[in-house]
């Protein structure tokens, strides 16, 4: 079954789950609801599950698709190096094959950084930007920002997933009432695989679109950039 014949039971059925060729890999989506196309794109180490509460709210006026980026969730994940550019052009390829452009792209951390590259990259397929924790470039060049890649890729290979999901998730989620989110967040986190992780972090160090990124050429995005 190719990309466009799943697309067609989606939009029919209102939910569908199916992968799609993108070069050289397979992408997992998930697809809900009619109406103005939403893409939700994930955070470093997250996949679609983590926007289950979104993909609730906004299927019912939208159509939301929500897909794993290469080396996460179910998508494959090949050997790197990686590239925020690179995850770009994987996703500017499914969205040329469900049909769906332009679409409101929404983006979290790493994949506001995404959204941001193919907006700049391929602005045809983007229709507004909800940019969330994130902006158009890692700050590599400062000292602070080299100390997080470096202190990640360490706490990575002495620690594993597991407890450097467990580091992470106490940071995330401080509080006794977040104690079912900070398990359910190691459990999704430790199932990551250690390789396209530490690949997908290298990409992030490496990234940068703000001095390609014109205001005045996206007249119709919205940005809500938060720290």
């Amino acid at each position: 079954m190719n990309a466009s014949n799943t697309g067609e039971i989606a939009a029919t059925s209102g939910t569908a789950s199916a992968r799609v060729r993108v070069g050289d890999i397979e992408l997992h989506y998930e697809r809900y609801g009619s109406g103005e196309p939403v893409l939700l794109l994930h955070g470093l180490g997250s996949s679609t599950l983590d926007w289950e509460p979104q993909i609730t709210a906004f299927s019912q006026q939208y159509q939301v698709v929500a897909v794993d980026f290469r080396g996460h969730g179910q998508s494959d994940k090949p050997a790197g190096p990686y590239s925020i550019q690179g995850f770009a052009a994987d996703i500017a390829n499914l969205i040329s094959q469900l049909g769906l452009r332009p679409m409101h792209v929404v983006g979290i951390s790493m994949g506001g950084m995404v959204a941001f590259q193919l907006a700049v990259d391929a602005p045809e397929h983007v229709r507004s930007l909800v940019i969330i924790n994130s902006g158009p470039e890692f700050p590599s060049h400062t000292l602070k920002a080299k100390l997080v890649i470096q202190s990640r890729l360490l706490m990575l290979k002495f620690m594993g997933m597991r407890r450097l999901g467990t580091a992470i998730a106490k940071r995330l989620f401080p509080t006794p009432e977040h104690e079912s989110l900070r398990h359910m967040f190691v459990d999704r986190f430790s199932s990551n695989d250690p390789r396209a992780y530490e690949n997908s972090v290298r990409a992030i160090a490496k990234f940068s679109v703000a001095e390609r990124l014109d205001r005045d050429s996206l007249p119709r995005a919205r940005r809500l950039i938060r720290s």
